[in-house]
């Protein structure tokens, strides 16, 4: 079959793009990933949509240096000795230089390199709010298509800014570790207040016993009905505890599907999140067609900065100077 470019699909091709992405083809889920992130792929998310599975999304987010890749690795392993087909989309910064992901597909996930089974995107974040890449909602949707059954989503560990995932992801696991003991009070209004299951890793370091008093000491009860979020240690760089982060995972996932509602709550906060994303893209698209160019936005910058019109009067100048009264 020849190959179809999928930087600026026609019409005529995105069906049989689809097509070959829901038969198994890593080829076209890759070049159609790569639309997507380009900006030219939302004629092929249009026709994916109505044809998405159902695959639980695990978000793994917490502090640089936690071991979230080692752990994902390790989760990947265990899900692929039960034949389950994986897909990992890991979110790296942005380098300042290419705008590419610093951390590549080609150096995560080695040993499964070979294994038709699982398939692994890096995505840099492109500056995008809460450590989330723009493109990753469609990117999750192409990966549902393509008939893998489960994703993990690896966030760029920023810190407090990694809330994003929790709009995502049907369990959210944050990762910390022993030497971030006392650090756990320090975070915990940003990404703590996420998780579904605290997983302490690297738990074969001192302090270990210490940094899992402080998590009992922030976990507070849940009332009936609610999710009580556990805490999982691990080792992960040896394979420690990750039978019990796939046992915690598996639980969250009963009590989110079936018995809470919460999936269907979750489903309808993400598509109001989206179509809210899309429309001030849409709408900053307008006002550039409409005459607000990058020199007329230096000038509002330069007179909020110089202190002589505040930000909320210059967004009003510009729906003014752009859509009228």
């Amino acid at each position: 079959m020849p190959d179809v470019s999928v930087d600026a699909p026609t019409d005529s091709d995105i069906c049989s793009i689809i097509d070959r992405i829901a038969a198994g083809d890593r080829r076209s889920l890759a070049q159609a990933i790569s639309a997507i992130e380009n900006g030219s792929g939302a004629g092929l998310v249009r026709e994916a949509y109505p044809r998405a599975g159902n695959a639980p999304i695990v978000g793994i987010t917490g502090p640089s240096g936690s071991g979230k890749s080692t752990l994902v690795d390790g989760l990947t392993a265990a899900y692929r000795a039960e034949k389950t087909s994986i897909g990992v989309l890991a979110i790296d910064p942005t380098s300042p230089f290419t705008g590419g992901a610093l951390l590549g597909d080609r150096v995560r996930m080695q040993r499964h390199s070979e294994d038709p089974g699982v398939y692994v995107r890096s995505m840099a974040t492109r500056g995008a709010m809460g450590g989330l890449a723009a493109a990753v909602y469609d990117t999750l949707v192409l990966l549902s298509v393509a008939g893998l059954d489960r994703l993990l989503l690896e966030t760029v560990g920023v810190g407090q800014d990694e809330v994003d995932i929790a709009g995502v992801a049907d369990t959210t696991c944050v990762v910390l570790t022993p030497v971030g003991g006392d650090e756990i009070q320090a975070i915990k209004a940003g990404i703590m207040e996420i998780a579904d299951i605290f997983v302490l890793n690297k738990s074969d370091l001192p302090g270990a016993d210490r940094a899992e008093g402080h998590l009992h000491a922030w976990v507070t009860g849940a009332g009936d009905g609610e999710w009580a979020s556990p805490i999982v240690r691990t080792v992960a760089t040896q394979g420690d505890g990750i039978d019990a982060l796939q046992e915690a995972i598996g639980d969250h996932e009963a009590w989110y599907r079936s018995s809470s509602g919460k999936g269907r709550e979750k489903r309808r906060t993400l598509a109001r999140l989206r179509l809210r994303t899309l429309l001030r893209g849409r709408l900053l698209s307008a006002a550039r067609d409409r005459g607000f160019d990058e020199s007329r936005e230096a000038e509002l910058v330069e007179a909020i900065v110089a202190g002589d019109l505040d930000p909320h009067s210059a967004a009003r100048t510009v729906v003014r100077e752009v859509f009228g009264e």
